[in-house]
């Protein structure tokens, strides 16, 4: 049947979605909106998960203003159906098909079961657990944090809540190196998307890290993104044979066809076109990976800085991932918070005051954070509170951390920063430092090893000359045979030093090896990265230029060897970063190996001397250089009694620096970034909700009645493949191949070949919707031996549910959960429902031939139909509590949260009014929905008591 505008159709998929309306048919794509949950969706022509709806003469049907009319006749103009209708008065009306009503349910297990459609009792048990369970889920808490394929981190868990639970997030992710911001913004993309606050997603980054990052959303968390470049572009419209029928000035906006994209931010930057086109889009959220490459300053900013701005001004939620600002400077810092809320961050020099007023704020929360909670203030602590609290009731009695939790609220840029330091996370591994000073070859001529030019002074010698003759590739050689089979990376600064050492490695060492460089495209570093990755058979060392010190992550390895230093601190850090890093099991071993009396003495020296910064994480790095690097390149140049000087000065000043970081942290934006007792309750919420020896039952169940095939692959894992015998012939998140699933964390993460299955994967969650919005299981016959009622007696076990169509962002599911109402009734209409568990009547019933079944059912329908009117009046009463419930729950939920955005605003700049509005707008939408809130029959077992 073909596709017309105006028709209605129904999702396979999706049922909950309502009826759905074509609104546009485009070559080979249909877009259908459906208006009651007010989603979209397209899909191919060819092979569209969807149902054509038509009423026939005598059906019912309701219009959009709640009409009821039976229908009396039906008329077909151009595909679309208009029907003519009486209502109960007997007036008439005409309704075109996309007058009906957007809410109309289409499952009816009373239908199925009077037409013989039996399911057997293993699907009942799937549908009804799949209820229950479903049920359980919606009341966690956790929705879109149990399925990520990481570990419970309380910083990043916090964060995640914290931020994917508002409105249009925008805010920045600075945590320091090593501490996954990567994982927190999928984090935040998963929950958001989970929860329906966001459904279209832009990755903005570097280059380098495209695929980095579209293989971590992948395999972390399930999300399957789409790469955009100007080659996939120009193909895809190559390809496209309806391209030449488009009007020239109307293309089309590919940025239109996926829901989740990666790109460059080079892709961007460099073409208005796209640029355009991306704001245009209708994104709901954007994440910006090093955002510190984004230059700008009062008088100036850069394309790129432009282009993410444009973009920030017209997308809703905005991510920015940056290093540490301390690390930055305040200007850079401010050009970041601008591109989030360019009204609040609109002044550099009033942002200076503000930030320099946080230092006396925080010397009064200093105290606070060692009392005990029931701890009694004293005048003096009360009179320094006040300043920062004028408005709120204040006594030595107060809670403290309520004071603290006040604080942190009313002032700051808590709700826009987020930062956690190494200092706040324990378990962190240590480094040991392994220095090998080699003599200088002859090749090197003396002014060769000075200054800056010393660092690397291959750069300037013939390549076959200083591989033959610089001792630190015979020591590279030699100390990589040591160390087999343990995994190595090797970071230098010159992109040709790299591919020489590399080729050298391999060719002439026979050690198994790859390059990482700024001359490979973006798919060749990523085999590169792979190939090292890999195992059994993978590369032992991988040789880095530069370029591999930032954003690729290799925890897996513990040996790091410097061929060369960089002159900044803060690449140094980057680089011992790619393995001191969260998910770093093992001390990490550091090897530098340096010329003597020669550039590279004097900043290993200084390094290691001054700043200590081989063995302990250096946050100051970018203050210390910018003092001394005179001093240094003076000695790279002399190296001369002037070092031992040099030395010590740097190790005061660096000692000085890091109690004035201590002393300035910011306690407030710390417990911000990771409230501790938050962070532990949403852990236990998410341990108790994902439960995976309830999963690993209800898998069993599911795979059993879908006739998947399951085998033991070790313990707590398995191999699942279709079959042919399958209930459908597309089993969602299922491969055509052999698929090797866990349902423990742990094991999940040690196993990268393994799917971590969780009630969130695909898998399981999109298996669980098949269910509820089909006809699985939702009608059986059975027998049941019962003392107390005579054989032959007739009881129908009956499972409803609520069902409230309404935009998943609005999350009334959690005010309004499933709910399911099971009766067991008797043909007098008492209900057994608490006296036989459903549990044993799945023990006990036993099956009965379907022809049998059929034919039972025929004989006893009048009864059955009177039982299912009697059922209909007794859960609709317990309906009508449970609306009453959900209204006080979403109005208390909502308005709480306007109060207190709205008393914050009087004090904190940073809420915005979107916020509040947003809000403010739920409240009435959230009531409308509920009130049309109705139940569904969601199964039905006919027992026959024996």
């Amino acid at each position: 049947m073909d596709f017309v505008v105006g028709q209605r159709w129904v999702s396979h998929t999706e049922a909950q979605l309502g009826l759905g309306l074509i609104s546009e048919v485009v070559d080979r794509l249909v877009t259908v909106s459906f208006p009651a949950v007010e989603e979209e969706r397209s899909y191919a022509v060819s092979n569209a998960p969807l149902s054509r709806v038509i009423y026939k003469v005598g059906d019912s049907i309701q219009t959009h203003d709640g009409k009821q009319l039976i229908i009396d006749e039906t008329l077909e103009n151009n595909g679309v159906y208009i029907y003519f209708g009486s209502d109960k008065c007997g007036d008439q009306h005409i309704v075109p098909e996309s007058n009906l009503d957007n809410f109309v349910q289409f499952t009816s297990p009373a239908q199925r079961l009077f037409s013989g459609q039996l399911d057997c009792g293993d699907e009942f048990r799937l549908r009804v657990k799949t209820l229950n369970q479903k049920h359980r889920l919606q009341q966690s808490g956790v929705t879109g944090l149990m399925g990520a394929r990481t570990n419970l981190l309380p910083h990043q868990i916090y964060i995640a809540n914290e931020v994917a639970q508002r409105y249009a997030p925008r805010v920045l992710l600075a945590d320091e190196v090593g501490l996954g911001k990567t994982i927190e913004a999928g984090m935040v993309i998963h929950q958001q998307i989970h929860t329906g606050r966001a459904s279209r997603v832009l990755l903005v980054l570097p280059s380098s890290l495209v695929h980095q990052w579209l293989v971590e959303m992948r395999r972390r968390f399930n999300l399957n993104f789409s790469i955009f470049t100007e080659a996939r572009l120009a193909v895809e419209v190559a390809d496209d044979p309806f391209e030449e029928q488009q009007p020239a000035d109307t293309p089309d906006n590919p940025f239109e066809t996926e829901q989740l994209i990666i790109c460059s931010l080079d892709f961007l930057a460099k073409s208005p076109m796209r640029q355009e086109q991306a704001q245009a889009a209708g994104f709901d959220l954007m994440v910006v990976d090093e955002a510190h490459h984004l230059q700008w300053s009062p008088e100036q900013a850069s394309p790129e800085y432009r282009c993410i701005e444009a973009l920030a001004n017209v997308i809703p939620g905005v991510l920015l991932l940056t290093a540490t600002p301390e690390q930055l400077g305040i200007e850079s810092h401010f050009a970041r918070l601008r591109l989030l809320d360019p009204s609040r961050f609109h002044d550099l020099e009033a942002f200076r005051a503000e930030e320099a007023g946080y230092q006396a704020l925080n010397e009064v929360v200093q105290p606070l954070l060692t009392l005990p909670d029931d701890a009694v203030l004293s005048d003096e602590q009360l009179s320094s509170l006040k300043p920062y609290l004028k408005d709120a009731p204040l006594s030595a009695s107060s809670s403290v951390s309520k004071l603290i939790r006040r604080l942190l609220d009313q002032h700051g840029t808590g709700r826009v920063l987020f930062r956690n330091t190494r200092a706040a996370i324990p378990n962190f591994p240590k480094r040991e430092l392994h220095a090998y000073p080699l003599t200088a070859p002859s090749i090197y001529a003396e002014d060769g090893l000075r200054g800056v030019v010393g660092l690397t002074p291959e750069v300037n010698t013939e390549e076959l000359l200083w591989l033959s003759a610089d001792p630190r590739v015979a020591w590279l050689e030699e100390k990589l045979k040591a160390m087999r089979p343990a995994k190595a990376l090797v970071i230098c600064a010159n992109a040709d030093t790299a591919v020489s050492l590399e080729g050298y490695l391999q060719l002439r060492a026979g050690i198994r090896s790859a390059a990482f460089y700024e001359g490979l495209s973006v798919v060749e570093r990523d085999r590169a990265a792979a190939y090292f990755t890999e195992e059994d058979n993978g590369a032992q060392v991988l040789v880095c230029s530069e370029i591999g010190s930032e954003g690729r992550n290799f925890q897996f390895a513990q040996h790091l060897i410097l061929f060369d230093l960089p002159l900044n601190p803060d690449l140094l850090e980057q680089r011992i970063g790619r393995l001191d890093r969260i998910g770093q099991k093992n001390t990490i071993q550091i090897h530098v190996p340096y010329l003597q009396d020669s550039a590279q003495e004097v900043l290993f020296q200084w390094y290691q001397h001054g700043l200590n910064q081989f063995v302990q994480s250096c946050a100051v790095g970018k203050a210390i250089y910018e003092r001394f690097s005179v001093a240094l390149h003076e000695q790279s140049v002399q190296h001369d009694e002037g070092m031992n000087e040099l030395i010590a000065e740097t190790a005061e000043y660096t000692q000085h620096m890091r109690e004035v970081l201590e002393q300035g942290r910011d306690r407030l934006l710390e417990i911000n970034s990771c409230n501790k007792t938050v962070a532990a309750d949403l852990i236990r919420k998410i341990e108790e909700a994902e439960s995976p020896e309830i999963l690993d039952d209800y898998l069993e169940l599911l795979f059993d009645c879908f006739n998947i095939d399951q085998e033991y692959h070790s313990q707590q894992a398995l191999i699942l493949r279709p079959t042919e015998q399958m209930l459908t012939d597309v089993f969602p998140g299922l491969r055509d191949n052999d698929m090797t699933v866990t349902t423990d964390r742990q094991l999940a993460l040690s196993r990268e070949d393994m799917e971590f299955l969780s009630w969130e994967h695909p898998l399981v969650a999109d298996a669980m919707d098949m269910i509820l919005s089909g006809e699985t299981g939702n009608a059986t016959v059975a027998t049941l031996p019962v003392k107390g009622l005579e054989p032959g007696s007739l009881l129908v076990e009956m499972v409803y549910t609520s069902r409230c169509l309404a935009p998943k962002a609005l999350q009334l599911e959690s005010c309004l959960p499933l709910s399911p109402i099971r009766l067991l009734l008797t043909a007098k209409g008492n209900d057994y429902a608490e006296k036989i568990s459903h549990e044993l009547i799945n023990e006990r019933a036993e099956r009965v031939k379907k022809a049998t079944a059929q034919a039972g059912v025929a004989v006893i329908r009048a009864d059955i139909e009177a039982i299912i009117e009697k059922a209909d009046t007794l859960a609709n009463e317990k309906l009508a509590a449970l609306i009453e419930q959900a209204q006080q729950c979403s109005r208390e939920r909502l308005q709480t949260e306007v109060s207190r955005l709205k008393a914050l605003q009087a004090v904190n700049p940073a809420i915005r009014d979107e916020e509040i509005d947003y809000f403010v707008n739920q409240m009435d939408v959230a009531s409308e929905h509920l009130q049309r809130a109705t139940l569904e029959l969601q199964a039905i077992r006919v027992l026959i008591t024996v």
